[in-house]
């Protein structure tokens, strides 16, 4: 599976009595019904770990670029109307910011990495508190409660898996928690986040931006009001879309399959 395509529903699971496994590229199993596929008998893979330093650098990416306000930098620079360039064009400094990460997993910690040499405070929320030694590694803080951190960060990072418990985590009343100046950060879901509250919030400057790697659906309809605001970046889901990464994925979604089909454990099985 690439994309999420084909789809894997009770039609086609009928259809392939002899299917064996799915291999599925990247971390995200949000598409798949685990049960649906044990009960044929199928087992299922994915490629968890290998997109984890492109995304986070992607996240880093994201930040810099809404922060300093590269694309509309571009516009202006390379606009035919321009005539000078404004001394009051300013964007937010990173280095010295706040950082909070949602979802401190392997590719959170290599975002935490990242942000420790940018100087930056780092508060995470996670399902369970990592160990002191790794907190202590990149200066990270536990916030138990996401309320805490929203309210204290400038920069919010999404990297949790989309589950019925991160569906659109991040609301209403989330975004009105976040400082003014914040920008919300997510290369997670798109569901993860309410994205008629995110429009609203953007629209309304109660948070400053946005930088989105991931939306629902996807692509955007080209009218969704997202695509119109200025404090909004958008990139086409391409945490992992590096050429090493994307070769490696393929050899490891193969390497599951030739497994699964001599009846051999399967590397990065889904249980």
């Amino acid at each position: 599976m690439w994309y999420h395509k084909p789809v894997i529903n009770k039609e086609l699971l009928q259809s392939l009595p002899n299917l064996k496994i799915v291999a599925s590229s990247g971390v995200g199993i949000d598409h798949l019904d685990l049960n649906l596929l044990s009960s044929y008998g199928v087992k299922v893979s994915n490629t968890p770990f290998i997109v984890s330093t492109d995304t986070a650098d992607l996240a880093m990416a994201l930040m810099l670029a809404s922060s300093r306000r590269l694309v509309e930098g571009y516009e202006m620079a390379v606009s035919p109307d321009t005539e000078y360039f404004p001394a009051d064009w300013l964007g937010t400094e990173v280095s010295g910011a706040t950082l909070g990460i949602v979802g401190m997993g392997t590719i959170g910690y290599k975002v935490a990495e990242r942000a420790k040499s940018f100087e930056m405070k780092i508060l995470y929320h996670n399902r369970n508190q990592r160990k002191k030694e790794e907190e202590s590694a990149v200066g990270a803080v536990y916030c138990k409660k996401i309320d805490d951190l929203l309210q204290q960060s400038d920069f919010v990072l999404l990297a949790v898996n989309l589950t019925p418990e991160t569906h659109k985590l991040i609301g209403k009343r989330e975004l009105e928690l976040m400082k003014p100046t914040a920008t919300l950060i997510n290369i997670s879901r798109g569901l993860v986040v309410d994205q008629d509250a995110l429009v609203e919030a953007l629209q309304n400057k109660t948070i400053k931006a946005a930088a989105l790697d991931v939306t629902y659906p996807e692509p955007l309809p080209r009218d969704h009001p997202l695509l119109k605001l200025k404090n909004v970046i958008i990139t086409p889901h391409i945490g992992s879309a590096t050429k090493k990464t994307r070769r490696v994925m393929m050899e490891e979604m193969s390497e599951s399959i030739q497994a699964g089909l001599a009846g051999l454990p399967i590397p990065r099985e889904v249980l």
